[in-house]
Protein backbone atom coordinates (compact mmCIF):
# COMPACT_ATOMS: atom_id res chain seq x y z
CA UNK A 1 0.00 0.00 0.00
CA UNK A 2 1.34 3.42 -0.96
CA UNK A 3 1.53 5.78 2.02
CA UNK A 4 -0.52 8.95 1.91
CA UNK A 5 1.92 11.78 2.47
CA UNK A 6 1.02 14.61 4.83
CA UNK A 7 0.20 17.94 3.17
CA UNK A 8 3.30 19.46 4.76
CA UNK A 9 5.89 18.64 7.39
CA UNK A 10 7.16 21.70 9.23
CA UNK A 11 10.75 21.90 10.35
CA UNK A 12 12.35 24.61 12.44
CA UNK A 13 12.95 26.75 9.33
CA UNK A 14 11.95 24.72 6.28
CA UNK A 15 8.69 23.13 5.23
CA UNK A 16 8.63 19.82 3.36
CA UNK A 17 5.80 19.41 0.84
CA UNK A 18 4.98 16.34 -1.25
CA UNK A 19 6.32 16.63 -4.78
CA UNK A 20 4.02 17.42 -7.66
CA UNK A 21 4.45 17.97 -11.39
CA UNK A 22 4.74 21.70 -10.66
CA UNK A 23 8.06 21.04 -8.90
CA UNK A 24 9.72 19.45 -11.95
CA UNK A 25 11.11 22.65 -13.55
CA UNK A 26 12.61 23.85 -10.25
CA UNK A 27 14.07 20.40 -9.49
CA UNK A 28 15.69 20.38 -12.94
CA UNK A 29 17.12 23.83 -12.29
CA UNK A 30 18.54 22.72 -8.92
CA UNK A 31 19.93 19.41 -10.18
CA UNK A 32 21.54 20.98 -13.25
CA UNK A 33 23.44 23.59 -11.23
CA UNK A 34 27.16 22.64 -11.48
CA UNK A 35 27.59 22.50 -7.68
CA UNK A 36 24.70 20.03 -7.41
CA UNK A 37 25.17 18.13 -10.67
CA UNK A 38 28.58 16.88 -9.58
CA UNK A 39 26.74 14.85 -6.90
CA UNK A 40 23.38 14.37 -8.64
CA UNK A 41 24.42 14.18 -12.31
CA UNK A 42 22.36 12.68 -15.07
CA UNK A 43 18.91 13.99 -14.19
CA UNK A 44 16.77 14.94 -17.15
CA UNK A 45 13.05 15.65 -17.35
CA UNK A 46 12.02 12.00 -17.54
CA UNK A 47 14.31 10.87 -14.71
CA UNK A 48 13.04 13.66 -12.42
CA UNK A 49 9.45 12.64 -13.14
CA UNK A 50 10.21 8.95 -12.64
CA UNK A 51 12.39 9.13 -9.52
CA UNK A 52 11.56 12.31 -7.63
CA UNK A 53 7.78 12.61 -7.85
CA UNK A 54 5.52 10.48 -5.73
CA UNK A 55 4.62 9.77 -2.13
CA UNK A 56 8.24 9.51 -0.95
CA UNK A 57 9.48 12.75 -2.50
CA UNK A 58 9.28 16.18 -0.90
CA UNK A 59 10.15 19.70 -1.97
CA UNK A 60 12.17 21.64 0.60
CA UNK A 61 10.67 25.13 0.94
CA UNK A 62 11.99 28.23 2.64
CA UNK A 63 9.44 31.05 2.95
CA UNK A 64 7.35 29.45 0.19
CA UNK A 65 10.26 29.08 -2.28
CA UNK A 66 11.53 25.64 -3.30
CA UNK A 67 15.22 25.48 -2.38
CA UNK A 68 15.73 21.73 -2.63
CA UNK A 69 14.33 18.24 -2.53
CA UNK A 70 14.45 15.27 -0.19
CA UNK A 71 13.41 11.72 -0.99
CA UNK A 72 13.25 8.55 1.04
CA UNK A 73 12.90 4.85 0.41
CA UNK A 74 11.81 2.15 2.80
CA UNK A 75 12.89 -1.43 3.40
CA UNK A 76 9.81 -3.14 4.79
CA UNK A 77 11.29 -6.56 5.58
CA UNK A 78 10.57 -6.75 9.34
CA UNK A 79 14.02 -8.21 10.04
CA UNK A 80 15.78 -5.38 8.20
CA UNK A 81 13.27 -2.52 8.37
CA UNK A 82 14.88 0.86 7.78
CA UNK A 83 14.64 3.91 5.56
CA UNK A 84 17.18 5.68 3.37
CA UNK A 85 17.38 9.35 2.39
CA UNK A 86 18.78 11.62 -0.31
CA UNK A 87 18.87 15.41 -0.19
CA UNK A 88 19.78 18.13 -2.68
CA UNK A 89 19.74 21.88 -2.05
CA UNK A 90 20.34 24.74 -4.45
CA UNK A 91 23.77 26.27 -3.68
CA UNK A 92 22.10 29.56 -2.72
CA UNK A 93 20.64 27.65 0.25
CA UNK A 94 23.95 26.16 1.38
CA UNK A 95 25.61 27.20 4.62
CA UNK A 96 22.39 28.19 6.41
CA UNK A 97 21.58 24.96 8.24
CA UNK A 98 18.66 24.27 5.90
CA UNK A 99 19.93 20.85 4.88
CA UNK A 100 20.28 19.75 8.50
CA UNK A 101 16.81 21.12 9.26
CA UNK A 102 15.27 19.30 6.28
CA UNK A 103 17.08 16.09 7.19
CA UNK A 104 16.12 16.30 10.88
CA UNK A 105 12.48 17.00 9.91
CA UNK A 106 12.27 14.03 7.55
CA UNK A 107 14.07 11.73 10.01
CA UNK A 108 11.55 12.60 12.74
CA UNK A 109 8.71 11.82 10.33
CA UNK A 110 10.29 8.47 9.42
CA UNK A 111 10.81 7.58 13.09
CA UNK A 112 7.58 8.92 14.58
CA UNK A 113 5.05 8.34 11.77
CA UNK A 114 6.54 5.62 9.57
CA UNK A 115 7.85 3.58 12.51
CA UNK A 116 11.48 3.17 11.49
CA UNK A 117 14.28 2.73 14.01
CA UNK A 118 17.23 3.20 11.64
CA UNK A 119 17.88 5.64 8.78
CA UNK A 120 20.77 5.43 6.29
CA UNK A 121 22.32 7.91 3.89
CA UNK A 122 25.22 7.42 1.49
CA UNK A 123 26.95 10.64 0.38
CA UNK A 124 30.03 10.56 -1.81
CA UNK A 125 32.98 9.91 0.51
CA UNK A 126 34.56 13.23 -0.54
CA UNK A 127 31.38 15.34 -0.15
CA UNK A 128 32.58 17.04 3.01
CA UNK A 129 29.74 19.59 3.17
CA UNK A 130 27.05 16.89 3.13
CA UNK A 131 28.90 14.72 5.62
CA UNK A 132 29.26 17.64 8.07
CA UNK A 133 25.55 18.43 7.74
CA UNK A 134 24.46 14.82 8.28
CA UNK A 135 26.81 14.50 11.26
CA UNK A 136 25.12 17.55 12.87
CA UNK A 137 21.83 15.66 12.70
CA UNK A 138 23.37 12.63 14.41
CA UNK A 139 24.34 10.36 11.51
CA UNK A 140 27.50 8.34 12.11
CA UNK A 141 29.90 6.86 9.56
CA UNK A 142 29.51 3.10 9.17
CA UNK A 143 32.04 2.45 6.42
CA UNK A 144 33.31 3.33 2.98
CA UNK A 145 31.70 1.62 0.00
CA UNK A 146 34.49 1.45 -2.58
CA UNK A 147 33.71 2.23 -6.21
CA UNK A 148 30.10 2.83 -5.16
CA UNK A 149 28.73 5.32 -7.65
CA UNK A 150 29.45 6.30 -11.24
CA UNK A 151 30.18 9.93 -12.06
CA UNK A 152 29.02 11.69 -15.19
CA UNK A 153 32.45 11.15 -16.77
CA UNK A 154 32.09 7.38 -16.30
CA UNK A 155 34.60 7.07 -13.44
CA UNK A 156 33.63 5.55 -10.11
CA UNK A 157 33.91 7.10 -6.66
CA UNK A 158 33.54 5.85 -3.11
CA UNK A 159 30.45 6.39 -0.98
CA UNK A 160 30.28 6.82 2.78
CA UNK A 161 27.55 4.78 4.41
CA UNK A 162 26.16 6.63 7.41
CA UNK A 163 23.33 5.65 9.70
CA UNK A 164 21.22 7.11 12.46
CA UNK A 165 19.32 5.21 15.13
CA UNK A 166 16.30 6.72 16.80
CA UNK A 167 18.30 7.45 19.98
CA UNK A 168 21.06 9.24 17.99
CA UNK A 169 18.90 12.09 16.65
CA UNK A 170 20.22 15.47 17.82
Amino acid sequence: MTPTPPAAIAGQTVVLRPTTAEHVPRFLEILSHPEVAKWWGGYDLERVRRELLGPQGYAVELHGEVVGLIIYYEEDDPDHRHAGLDLALHPDAHGQGLGADAMRTMVRYLFDVRGHRRIVIDPAAHNERAIRSYTRVGFRPVGVMRGYERRLDGSWHDGLLMDLLVDDLT
